[in-house]
């Protein structure tokens, strides 16, 4: 368990909902603005942006290496993807401030290590490492000194890479790490999910474990909190009518609500192992079976089977009691319908 301006996150506490802002702004900070309201209005635990430029992202270049051929983005070079999709450095601290107002944690992905200063001089509460930049052992050194909890999301990553991003962080002084399960498609096939990798990174890392997930639905987010999963993170928009290189995987503000619901319902029906009776389940106690005279008896005749049965309601004595009730004398005078009770029946 850690928390993020003191907000708990762990098994023991609500899911921590992170609404991910990424392209969905459109190039407007008013845009920005409305999501970061929209998501507080869902009951989002936080909203994250991400922290970079074109030009410390990539370079301009129309070669084939830099140029995508396939999937959402296909005939964009990086550098014009990126030119659309990102977080202008100087909206950052408005976007903070507009956040602390409105009472919603507010962090960030940086890429390099120009956006960690940024974000570390606006104060921001944690870092998150995406998928891709998980090799980037550089960018994990340089966040981790700021021994603020960090959160890093596996995609594309190999066993032996995961741990080594881990092994850097915690070396180097981030104290609180959350690995995020996660699939690097976009969108992610909902049959690709692997949700079990949660349990497993919890069992191979002893830390806590989120899925970050790129999926159409809120089902792989709804089911992974039964898995372990401690935080989820979702694509989002501000508006059923946001367009941009993100908008087709990202979730509506109606659909943010439901995540936020169905993610809180889903770690509320864990529970806790072992037999404790639900406070939901008094009322229903006096609807069990338990014996009841079937028929009028004066007081000191002799119980026979046909006297009595096991039928609801409860106020009798228990079933478990049938067979040793045969044969004993009734205390007074009962009628068809009474509750047997030791209190009617004589001792043996």
């Amino acid at each position: 368990m850690f928390k993020i301006n003191n907000r708990a996150i762990g098994r023991d506490h609500a899911p921590y909902i992170i609404a991910e802002l990424s392209a969905n702004h459109g190039g407007s900070i008013e845009s920005a603005k409305l999501a970061i309201s929209v998501a507080k209005k869902s009951g989002a635990s936080a909203v994250k942006i991400q922290t970079y430029t074109p030009d410390t992202m990539t370079i301009a270049s129309e070669k084939p290496d830099f140029k995508i051929n396939d999937g959402l983005w296909k005939g964009y070079t990086l550098y014009d993807l990126y030119k659309e999709a990102y977080t202008p450095f100087e909206w950052h601290k408005e976007l903070f401030d507009f956040a602390k107002d409105k009472n919603i944690t507010l962090f960030s992905s940086p890429f390099d290590e120009t956006a960690v200063d940024l974000l570390q001089d606006l104060g921001a509460p944690a870092y998150k490492i995406a998928s891709f930049e998980l090799v980037d052992l550089p960018l994990i050194k340089r966040a981790a000194e700021c021994a603020k909890p960090l959160l890093m999301s596996t995609g594309m990553a190999s066993l032996d890479e995961v741990r080594e991003a881990l092994n850097v962080a915690l070396k180097y002084g981030c104290g609180d790490v959350l690995l995020f399960h996660c699939i690097s498609s976009y969108p992610a096939p909902v049959a690709d999910s692997n949700l079990k990798n949660i349990e497993f990174l919890r069992s191979e890392f002893g830390i806590e474990v989120g899925l970050s997930d790129h999926t159409m639905t809120n089902l792989a987010s709804t089911i992974s909190i039964g898995l372990g999963a401690t935080a989820i993170e979702k694509h989002f928009k501000p508006s059923d009518e946001t367009i941009g290189p993100d908008s087709s995987f990202s979730i509506t503000p109606n659909q943010l609500s439901l995540l936020v619901n169905d993610c809180n319902n889903a770690w509320r029906t864990i529970g806790k192992a072992g037999f404790h009776r639900s406070l939901a389940e008094e009322g229903s106690r006096k609807h069990r079976r338990s014996i009841y005279f079937m028929c009028n008896l004066k007081k000191g005749d002799i119980i026979s089977p046909k006297d009595i049965r096991a039928i609801r309601p409860g106020f009798g004595l228990p079933p478990k009691y049938f067979d040793s009730l045969i044969g004993r004398a009734v205390s007074c005078d009962v009628e068809r319908g009474d509750p047997v009770s030791l209190d009617v029946i004589t001792s043996e």
